[in-house]
């Protein structure tokens, strides 16, 4: 019955909306080779299980920056990297301009070059330790 109100309703034409086929009441019909087309193929999510641990303390000085310019096409990792620059008690000046503590840990250097984004990255030490409360607006 369904079937007939359909090619009824539709004079045996099929439609489409914004390049998928639906049915007369402009609800979208699903065989399964559409269910499968529609999964998202992702990266791997091995880099996300290694997580690094500040040996910093709260009121060390802050006396390293870091630039880095990561491509958009490595976002994961960009905000993996942030996350972990956040979590050693690092503060943000620009997007990607940070002065925390130094120095990285060389473990976490070494896991920098082996996800590719070390080498995007630079580091200079301060001659005198950051201070947050002066601001180059006031």
């Amino acid at each position: 019955m369904k079937m007939v109100y359909n090619k009824i309703m539709t004079n045996g034409r099929k439609l489409y909306y914004k390049g998928m086929r639906v049915n007369a009441f402009g609800l979208p019909i699903l065989n399964s080779s559409a269910k499968k087309q529609n999964k998202k193929v992702s990266r791997k999510r091995s880099l996300y299980h290694i997580t690094f641990t500040s040996s910093f303390k709260k009121d060390t000085p802050k006396n390293l920056i870091v630039m880095y310019d990561i491509s958009h096409n490595l976002k994961k990792e960009r905000d993996w990297f942030r996350r972990h620059l956040v979590r050693f008690g690092y503060i943000m000046i620009q997007k990607s301009v940070w002065v925390g503590p130094a120095p990285l840990p060389k473990d976490f250097l070494d896991y920098l070059k082996e996800i590719k984004i070390g080498d995007n990255l630079k580091t200079f030490k301060l001659a005198k330790p950051y201070n947050s409360s002066i601001s180059a607006m006031a």
